[in-house]
C-alpha cells in the first residue's frame, strides 16, 4: 500500500508544485506582478492589499513601500514590515483623532486595519503566537474604531450561534423602511472586517445594507472561541437570517447571500438548505474543493491515494507534504492555516477533512434562488470551478467571467474590486427589483 500512496504523492507533488510557483494560466498570469517575481502567493496578498484601496482600506504608495522592504518568503521579513506600517499608520490616525480630525482618522484607521491583517498571514503554522494574537486584537481594534466613524456608523454585532455568537457588522444603507440586504463572508482565510472592501460598502453606495459576518474556522470564532470550520454551512446562515430577520430595516423579501473565495462554496452549500434567500452570489465558484488537489494524480491511483489520506498512517504521502511545504510558501501557508482552520493534526489529516466540501449528490441542483457564479480567468487556486459548478445548476443562474486582459483575473477579482463589484451588483439590482 505504501507504495500506491508514494506514486498518488509523487503525482500530487507536481500538481502542487506547478500551483505554487508557474503562472495560474500559462503566458497569461492574472496581472503583472509588480513585485515578487518568484513567489506567487507573496506577490497575490499583495495585489490584495492594493486591491483593497479602491474602497479605502489601503494606499497603494503605503503598500509598494511595505512590500519593498519585505524579503520574498521570508515570513518573519513578511510580518515586520506589514506590522511596521500598521503601527505607524495607526499612530498617525491616533493623533489625528486627538485632535478633531475624525475623516482623517478613519481613513488611517481603516488602512491600519487592513494592514495588521496583512501582517500575520503566513505565521499561522504558530495560531498562538504572540505576534498573531496581536495582529488579530490590532485589526479588529482599529476597524472598529472606524467603523463607528463612518456615517451611519457601521454596527458591531454578535449572532446568536449555538452556545454563543459570531461575530459581524451591520452597514446600513441610511435610508428607511425594510431595504434589500446582503448577506457576506468571506472564505478560508479572509474576515468580517476585511468584507468592508469586498462587497460591504460597494452595497451601501448602492442602497443595500450589508450584514458581514464570520462563522466557524473564519477570522473572528477562530481567534476568539477556537470555532473551525464545517461542511454543513447551512447551520451556520440559517442562524444568521434569523438574526437578519429580526431587523425592521430588513426587507424580508430581497435577501441575498454572497460568499468570496472559499465562500464560493459555503454560500451555495447553505443556499441548498435555506429557502429564504432570494438570490445567492458565489464568488468565485468553487463546486468541489478536494479537485484542486485530485485533477493530476492519475485516475488509476486516485483510488489509493484518497485511501492514503484517510489511513492511519501514510508516511509516503507525509513525508510528500511536509516537503512541499519547504518548498512553496502557497502550501506552507495553506497546510499550516489549514490545520488550524480545521482542527487537523496534520496536512495529511487537513485535506481529508476538505473532501467533504463540495456540492455533490445533488446540492448543487438543490438551489433554487437565482444564482451568479463568477469566474476569474486566471485564478491561482480554483481554476475551472466556477464551470463546473454553474453546469450543475438548475436553477436561475448566470455565469460572468473576468478576464486578465481587464486587469481582473485573478482571484476573486483582487485588484479590481470596483470593477467586479459594479458588475455583481448590476446582476443583483436586476434580479431583486
Amino acid at each position: 500500500m505504501d507504495r500506491r500512496f508514494f506514486l498518488a504523492a509523487t503525482s500530487l507533488a507536481t500538481l502542487f508544485t506547478n500551483a505554487g510557483h508557474a503562472p495560474a494560466a500559462a503566458g497569461s498570469p492574472p496581472v503583472d506582478r509588480l513585485l515578487f517575481p518568484s513567489d506567487n502567493q507573496f506577490w497575490y496578498e499583495t495585489l490584495r492589499a492594493i486591491g483593497a484601496g479602491e474602497y479605502g482600506g489601503s494606499s497603494f504608495g503605503e503598500v509598494l513601500a511595505t512590500a519593498n522592504s519585505i524579503q520574498a518568503g521570508d515570513v518573519d521579513s513578511w510580518y515586520a514590515a506589514w506590522n511596521a506600517t500598521a503601527d505607524r499608520v495607526a499612530e498617525e490616525a491616533s493623533r489625528q483623532l486627538a485632535r478633531g480630525h475624525r475623516v482623517s482618522a478613519r481613513d488611517g484607521l481603516l488602512r491600519a486595519a487592513t494592514y495588521y491583517q496583512c501582517s500575520d498571514f503566513f505565521l499561522h503554522g504558530s495560531p498562538h503566537d504572540a505576534r498573531v494574537l496581536r495582529a488579530y486584537k490590532r485589526s479588529v481594534e482599529c476597524y472598529g474604531q472606524a467603523a463607528r466613524m463612518h456615517e451611519p456608523a457601521i454596527e458591531p454585532v454578535e449572532i446568536p450561534y449555538g452556545t454563543g455568537t459570531l461575530p459581524g457588522y451591520f452597514h446600513s444603507a441610511g435610508r428607511p423602511g425594510g431595504r434589500p440586504t446582503l448577506i457576506l463572508h468571506t472564505g478560508f482565510d479572509g474576515s468580517a472586517e476585511e468584507m468592508h472592501v469586498f462587497g460591504a460598502r460597494a452595497a451601501v453606495e448602492r442602497g443595500y445594507n450589508v450584514l458581514a459576518f464570520d462563522g466557524p474556522g473564519q477570522y473572528g470564532p477562530l481567534h476568539r472561541d477556537g470555532l473551525v470550520f464545517r461542511p454543513d454551512w447551512e447551520n451556520v446562515v440559517g442562524p444568521v437570517v434569523d438574526f437578519a430577520l429580526t431587523r425592521p430595516d430588513v426587507d424580508p423579501k430581497r435577501l441575498a447571500l454572497m460568499g468570496i473565495s472559499l465562500g464560493g462554496l459555503l454560500a451555495p452549500r447553505a443556499a441548498a438548505y435555506e429557502k429564504r434567500l432570494a438570490a445567492l452570489i458565489a464568488n468565485d465558484g468553487v463546486y468541489d474543493f478536494s479537485a484542486t488537489f485530485k485533477a493530476n494524480v492519475p485516475p488509476e491511483k486516485l483510488e489509493g491515494f484518497l485511501s492514503g489520506l484517510k489511513a492511519d498512517q501514510a508516511p509516503a504521502i507525509d513525508q510528500m507534504l511536509v516537503q512541499q511545504m519547504k518548498t512553496s510558501t502557497t502550501f506552507r501557508w495553506a497546510y499550516e492555516h489549514g490545520m488550524w482552520s480545521t482542527g487537523a493534526a496534520s496536512p495529511r489529516a487537513f485535506l481529508a477533512k476538505m473532501l467533504d466540501y463540495n456540492l455533490r449528490n445533488g446540492v448543487a441542483e438543490a438551489i433554487t434562488c437565482p444564482t451568479l457564479v463568477c469566474e476569474a480567468e486566471a485564478d491561482l487556486f480554483f481554476k475551472q470551478q466556477p464551470q463546473q459548478l454553474y453546469d450543475h445548476l438548475t436553477c436561475r443562474k448566470t455565469l460572468i467571467r473576468f478576464t486578465t486582459a481587464e486587469g481582473a483575473g485573478a482571484h476573486c477579482q483582487v485588484g479590481a474590486n470596483r470593477l467586479a463589484f459594479a458588475r455583481i451588483f448590476d446582476w443583483l439590482d436586476e434580479t431583486l427589483g
